[in-house]
């Protein structure tokens, strides 16, 4: 992997990751008038991160985003490579894989810092389209990012993600991702990370480990299963398709990935994409979220377990689940499908 860092014209970083030579075709200035970022400075205008006092949950007020590029026309794409007489967010004319600061930030200045990841600059393609090279190439720029990142002051836990699909609530069509740079430990890692710790105190033994252990060897929620990976839907899903997928040997975030389960990654990854993609009876492809939890930097780094959660809103061809009333109101969870019979249809779509 190559990596090539340069400057947007408002001061932002941008990074393009190359597999070969192409890296020193990449700092290409951008010659866009562009007005200084947010940065959360106290001016007002960038975000803040306030404490839900009967939670104690953080909440980022980020206001100033209202106005960011929403469903712009493909020939308008910002993620797209910048052409003569267009000029997008990456100056580039061709990139592999890109990465920039957000425009449009929940988190910067002293408040974290948020990322987008651009995997191709085909943007009538998917992450489920590529190949396994750069699908490796996106691993690695997940990868660079998460240590980077996590090393700075005041970041607490980086979080790596993609949004797929306008039912997700996507604005930008083009196939990318988000990594963001938390200044706290998010509510859902803060839950795991008390009942681990309430269960090694009990136990002696890893969460984590045993419930992988336990899916493996019961068997009817797993949904593929290699050398180096399993992937299975959990006992109590929360959405009508969802899989978690762990590496076999218990890693806390992706810089200690080792190599065999690195190699691994992409042909298991593109695989459970795909089989998204033909869960359904569509010509649209399905709408998913794909998040990587991944341990906080400071302390539960121990007994953490990094793995990737991936869930759909699609219950049926024709019907979405929504978060209505129990689970926005109070957040219990009610699944219309059961997790055995969503493991079975994961299968049943299985590439030949």
């Amino acid at each position: 992997m190559k990596r090539t860092s340069t400057r947007l014209a408002d001061g932002r970083e941008i990074l393009y990751y190359d597999t070969g030579d192409g890296a020193a075709a990449r700092a290409v200035p951008d010659t866009r008038p562009l007005d200084a970022p947010a940065d959360g400075t106290g001016t007002g205008t960038g975000p803040e991160v306030r404490r839900d006092p009967l939670l104690g949950d953080p909440v980022v007020i980020a206001a100033h985003r209202q106005g960011r590029t929403y469903h712009p026309p493909a020939d308008a794409c910002p993620l797209c490579p910048s052409t003569e007489g267009r000029a997008s967010e990456i100056p580039a004319p061709d990139y592999e894989v890109a990465v920039f600061e957000n425009r449009f930030p929940s988190l910067a200045g002293d408040t974290g810092r948020c990322e987008v990841i651009c995997f191709t600059p085909d943007h009538r393609t998917s992450f489920a389209e590529l190949d396994e090279e750069r699908a490796a190439l996106v691993l690695a720029a997940w990868s660079d990012r998460t240590a980077e990142l996590s090393a700075r002051e005041g970041v607490r836990q980086v979080y790596c993600f993609e949004n797929r699909g306008t039912e997700i609530g996507v604005t930008l069509a083009h196939p990318h991702g988000q990594i963001y740079a938390f200044p706290f430990v998010t509510p859902r890692t803060t839950r795991m990370l008390a009942t681990v710790a309430a269960h090694r105190e009990r136990t002696g033994g890893n969460l984590f480990e045993e419930v992988l252990a336990a899916e493996r060897s019961e068997g009817t929620r797993v949904v593929l299963e290699t050398e180096h990976w399993t992937a299975f839907v959990p006992y109590a899903a929360r959405w009508p398709y969802e899989v978690h997928l762990y590496p076999l040997h218990r890693v806390p975030d992706l810089p200690a990935l080792g190599d065999a389960a690195r190699g691994e990654f992409p042909r298991v990854y593109l695989e459970l994409l795909r089989r998204f993609d033909r869960l359904f009876d569509r010509p649209e492809p399905t709408p998913y979220i794909s998040a990587w939890h991944q341990a906080p930097t400071g302390e539960g780094r121990a007994d953490f377990a990094l793995h990737l959660e991936l869930f759909t809103i699609r219950r049926t061809a024709d019907k979405l689940k929504y978060l209505a009333g129990t689970e926005s109101g109070m957040e219990a969870y009610m699944n219309d499908v059961r997790p055995e019979d969503a493991a079975a249809r994961l299968r049943e779509v299985a590439s030949a």
